[in-house]
């Protein structure tokens, strides 16, 4: 961290002291989501890059989105040691942002596109889910969709386990 801050690739930084600051940390950590649910309508995005690609996605991914959506404020966080991102997308500071679910499609179109063009996957740590399974045909070679399927059939043959919930034939 010391070297980050030296060569000004990051702003600031905290490591905690004992285990009440570790506690506060993980606190803040856990409740992200909440808190940006209480703020307003979020574009969320599960997504991973390589790791030595997370400045360059997150700086270009920026400039696109509020580019093209000036009213967007990002909120990135997750778990840059393994590329894995939380890169959500949020209306400014102040505005609930009833209408900004409206732009959904074409902000994730953006996010997408820049997560694959920086080697990426549109799903991380969660998994594909409900929300991404017909976008995975746009960001996924058919020799990917064919071996998840497999993979899938191998595991639950009769379509047991979460049925409705795979990929999109």
């Amino acid at each position: 961290l010391e070297a980050a801050l030296e060569a000004e690739l990051i702003s600031d930084a905290a490591i905690s002291q004992n285990g009440a600051q570790f506690r506060d940390f993980w606190s803040l950590r856990e409740h992200m989501s909440e808190a940006q649910s209480r703020a307003g309508k979020n574009i969320k995005h599960d997504i991973s890059v390589p790791i030595s690609k997370i400045p360059n996605f997150v700086a270009s991914t920026d400039l696109a989105i509020t580019s093209a959506y000036p009213q967007a404020r990002m909120i990135v966080f997750g778990h840059l040691g393994d590329g894995n991102l939380h890169y959500n997308v949020s209306p400014h500071t102040g505005e609930r942002g009833e209408t900004f679910p409206e732009l959904e499609p074409a902000i994730n179109r953006i996010t997408h596109d820049l997560v694959a063009a920086h080697a990426g996957s549109i799903s991380a740590e969660h998994g594909l889910g409900s929300l991404r399974r017909v976008e995975a045909a746009r960001y996924k070679s058919s020799t990917e969709l064919r071996l998840m399927r497999v993979i899938k059939e191998a595991f639950d043959p009769q379509g047991l386990m979460n049925p409705g919930k795979g990929l999109p034939l």
